[in-house]
């Protein structure tokens, strides 16, 4: 385990995406824009025969090879299990201005830049690349990773759409590789999903190479990358309880509807509405409160046409006084922001976005699954007596 003053650590980018050909050009020009840079490389492809095969190479080509054998079955976490050493070994070794972890398809940059952090490590940059052209037909893509041999585990669930949301809006910075061999190109509505996917992402343009008569691309993948990230506030962004949700927008086709109510759900009908606002977008999020279950703040989570809903724990205003100690600051501060007299922070923040997005009509289905003012006006206890039409989704 490497410490601080033992060797000088070289700083750590991390560059993930399932979009492989983006993600190799955003290493190449990284490699290109920091002489002396090295790439560590995981591939966890070979997980069936039991093993993960590790590359380092830079520039010039491959400095070294090896395998790592899984852990539990797992070859995510052999991956946990291996990158730390060897950026040790790396650091060790000296004389590497930069050490890139380019992780696998399917590999999510969360788990992985919290890792390294706790290694000792400073993790400079998390960027994910993408094709914009691909970016809609992979947050329409519900087949489970394992369908493409991307799963990193025999239990792995995930799916293309749900991956791939999570390695874009946790990215510091977007790496966009546009006019790549075999794909289509770009359009204005696509550069306009991503921006407000992520709109607090920083978007660098790599290319693909250099057309005749372009001029060079110039270091700016490495500036941002170098600029710094807080693996805390990324996470906390992350979070439902205060996550950093997209605004509203709505331009060149796409749209994204904020939607932000004090009322709850009436869980009947917001079950039978499941599928209908799942399908109402390419990319779904927030919290919501549900009548019925007015001490646990659930997330809402939906992209390719599937739903993930779960506890994320209690609403601070279900906790005891003496509770909010222990509740992290950036927690607090969110719910300050949410805070009503009387339902605390309990409230419905989700967030739609969408190309061709029917703003109107997606209103009009979530404000029907609220409660009606009859049944508002019947109080808690009368709340607590619905049906606990969740109950089976939620696992309880």
């Amino acid at each position: 385990m490497s410490g601080p003053g033992r060797f000088p650590e070289p700083p750590v980018v991390i560059v993930g995406g399932l979009h492989a050909d983006a993600r190799r050009a955003a290493v190449a020009r990284l490699l290109a824009d920091v002489p002396g840079g090295v790439v560590l490389h995981h591939d966890l492809a070979t997980a069936a025969a039991g093993t993960v095969v590790r590359t380092v190479r830079d520039a010039t080509g491959l400095r070294s090879a090896g395998e790592a054998p899984l852990v539990n079955d797992c070859a995510c976490c052999a991956l946990r299990e291996d990158l730390v050493p060897e950026l040790v070994r790396l650091a060790q070794a000296g004389g590497v201005p930069l050490a890139v972890v380019e992780l696998w398809d399917s590999v999510e940059p969360k788990a992985m830049a919290e890792v390294v952090t706790a290694g000792g490590f400073t993790v400079t940059g998390v960027v994910t690349a993408v094709d914009p052209a691909l970016v809609l037909p992979y947050l329409g893509n519900g087949d489970d990773l394992a369908d493409g041999g991307l799963a990193a585990a025999a239990t792995d669930r995930r799916t293309v759409a749900d991956t791939f949301a999570r390695q874009l809006e946790y990215a510091s910075v977007l790496a966009l590789a546009e006019s790549l061999p075999g794909s289509p190109e770009a359009d204005d509505e696509d550069h306009e999903l991503l921006a407000q996917l992520h709109p607090t992402a920083r978007r660098v343009p790599i290319g693909h190479g250099n057309p005749a008569g372009a001029p060079p691309a110039g270091p700016e993948l490495a500036r941002a990358a170098l600029a710094g990230f807080d693996v805390e506030a990324a996470a906390a962004a992350q979070h439902p309880a205060c996550a950093l949700l997209p605004a509203e927008a709505d331009a060149h086709g796409v749209a994204t509807l904020v939607w932000h109510r004090r009322r709850p759900f009436h869980p009947e009908r917001l079950y039978a509405a499941l599928e209908d606002l799942t399908c109402a977008a390419a990319r779904s999020r927030g919290r919501f409160w549900l009548a019925g279950k007015g001490d646990t703040l659930l997330h809402w989570d939906a992209a390719g046409g599937a739903l993930c809903v779960e506890s994320a724990g209690p609403w601070l205003a279900s906790l005891p006084d003496a509770a909010w100690d222990l509740v992290p600051p950036v927690r607090r501060a969110a719910a300050a922001l949410d805070w009503h007299p009387e339902h605390g922070d309990r409230c419905q923040h989700l967030v739609f976005t969408s190309p061709g997005l029917d703003r109107d009509g997606l209103e009009r289905l979530l404000e029907s699954c609220l409660l009606t003012d009859a049944e508002y006006a019947a109080g808690q206890a009368a709340w607590d007596r619905l049906p606990p039409a969740f109950d089976t989704l939620l696992e309880v």
